[in-house]
């Protein structure tokens, strides 16, 4: 694998849609912290996409998050991922999502390249166990 640099980053925008929301009591529809991950482990899997070796992917293995601010129907998100140590497969990132008016989140997430068939074996043989 071709590593990336510390400091290589890659924004990703999304629009918040009704489908991408919760609503709680007496507030209108705000982004669901699930979906903000969801599109924050994107923007990190999307940056290492050029540097993997043929056969491989990688797979996030954790992450932590503040989701500090709303966002609601129709926001434009933009969510930062940015490489800030790697050590052989394992790579980490600092994460943030903002929208126009101000940070929503922030935190950090770790991604491993892994080899595509083996991980697929390791699978089939849970799917296959029951």
């Amino acid at each position: 694998m071709n590593q990336p640099r510390i400091g290589t980053m890659h924004d990703a925008t999304f629009t918040v849609e009704p489908e991408h929301t919760v609503t709680l009591q007496g507030l209108p529809p705000v982004l669901a912290t699930p979906w903000l991950v969801w599109h924050l482990e994107m923007s990190a899997l999307k940056l290492l996409e050029p540097y993997l070796d043929v056969g491989h992917i990688s797979v996030g293995s954790q992450i932590e998050l503040e989701h500090l601010a709303p966002a609601t129907v129709g926001a434009v998100v933009t969510c930062r991922a940015r490489v800030i140590h790697v050590d052989g497969a394992a790579v980490n990132f600092q994460i943030e999502a903002t929208d126009s008016f101000e940070t929503l989140s922030r935190g950090v997430h770790r991604r491993h390249i892994v080899e595509a068939a083996r991980l697929a074996r390791r699978i089939a043989k849970k799917s296959s166990s029951g």
